[in-house]
Parts: C-alpha cells; sequence; structure tokens
C-alpha cells in the first residue's frame, strides 16, 4: 500500500513528481513520475537508493509490479501479474525481452537477477538471483535458483527446475527436476526462441495505442 501522499494523486505525471519527491526523495520522485507517464496503470514502487528505470518503449502492464532496482531495457514487455523485486541487489533485463503472466522475479544478498537481450520468460515461472543469456527461453512455470547461469541459446522446459549455482552450457535444452541437459537445441529452436522474443516485442504497440500512450 503506498503512503497517503501517492494513494491521492492524479494517474498521470501532472502534480505527481512533488508528492513523489516528498515521500521518496527529489531523484526518486521525478524517475517514478516519468514512468508513470507510460507505466500508470501498473504498481511501481521506487525504494531508497533503489529506483526502477522503465524507458519509454517498454510495457509494464496492468496488475504487474516493479518494486526497487529494476531497469529494463528497451522494448521489454513485463505482463500481467508478474512480479520484479530488487531489494538488496539488481534486477537488470536486457533489451527486447518478456516477462510473462504472473512470473516472479527475486534477488537475494550477492545473488542479482540478470538477462540479455531476447530473453523470454514464460507464465507462472520463477527466475532467482540468476544470470540469463541472450537469446534463452524459460518455459512456463520453470523454476531458476540463486547463482545459476544459463548460457545463450538455452531452452529451460516447462515445469524444469534448475538449482542453484548450476551452469547450463551455451545451447543447451533442459527438462527435468532436477534439470539436466537433455541435449543441443537445433538452429530450428534457437530461431524459434529469437521469433518468440520478436512476437512480445511487436505486441508491446498494441497495447500502448489500447492504452491511449
Amino acid at each position: 500500500m503506498y503512503p497517503t501522499s501517492l494513494r491521492s494523486a492524479p494517474p498521470g505525471a501532472s502534480g505527481l513528481r512533488h508528492r513523489l519527491a516528498t515521500v521518496f526523495g527529489a531523484s526518486a520522485g521525478s524517475a517514478y513520475a516519468d514512468a508513470m507517464t507510460v507505466h500508470d496503470r501498473a504498481t511501481i514502487i521506487p525504494l531508497p537508493d533503489r529506483v526502477p528505470h522503465l524507458p519509454k518503449s517498454a510495457l509494464v502492464m496492468p496488475g504487474a509490479v516493479i518494486a526497487g532496482a529494476v531497469s529494463l531495457g528497451e522494448r521489454v514487455g513485463i505482463w500481467p501479474g508478474a512480479s520484479l523485486r530488487a531489494e538488496e541487489e539488481a534486477v537488470t533485463i536486457g533489451d527486447d525481452s518478456n516477462v510473462q503472466d504472473s512470473c516472479s522475479l527475486h534477488v537475494d544478498h550477492g545473488s542479482p537477477l540478470t538477462f540479455g537481450a531476447r530473453v523470454s520468460i514464460g507464465h507462472n515461472a520463477v527466475v532467482h538471483g540468476c544470470t540469463v543469456e541472450d537469446d534463452v527461453l524459460i518455459g512456463m512455470h520453470a523454476t531458476v535458483m540463486n547463482g545459476a547461469v544459463i548460457g545463450t541459446g538455452s531452452i529451460i522446459a516447462a515445469g524444469a527446475l534448475v538449482t542453484e549455482g548450476t551452469v547450463i552450457p551455451e545451447h543447451s535444452l533442459v527438462a527435468g527436476v532436477p534439470g539436466k541437459v537433455r541435449r543441443e537445441t537445433t538452429e530450428d529452436e534457437r530461431r524459434g526462441i529469437e521469433r518468440n522474443a520478436e512476437t512480445y516485442a511487436k505486441r508491446i504497440q498494441l497495447y500502448v495505442d489500447a492504452f491511449g500512450h
């Protein structure tokens, strides 16, 4: 729940910057109000010294929550119900990536969360304090734990569990609980990862137009 001064603020940036600065400090107030001009239907929570960075080309859908030191790249889509929380460490999402409905992204002390470009996180996945390189697909209901590294061009199958500290080589297909490398991804599968990211990036404009921004 926001402080009263935020709950009473208008939905756009006009008149909001001063109220946010009063609660969170001048820099947080300015950054949050700028974000609100695009993302005013999501819950965006700046924390002391940890302010979200949301570029104009990104989309944060209604029902999503972004808190703390979350930095989104260009054309990133955060879809309904997703939660991205960065209290102790940063969450960094690379360009043209997407975090789909009801995903949970979080960090721990010493375990930031970093995504490369064109990463797709399927519905209801949990991704925690790890590194995900470029062109990766993490399937629905999959879980990736602290300290894991997912190599470029890899697919984590739906429902798989990548345990703490596991390093997945590039171009790997991982499945099972615990997750194991089953084989290399094919060229067609890697092109599919890119196409999936491109499709989600293109969907952003559809919703921006619908919201009238």
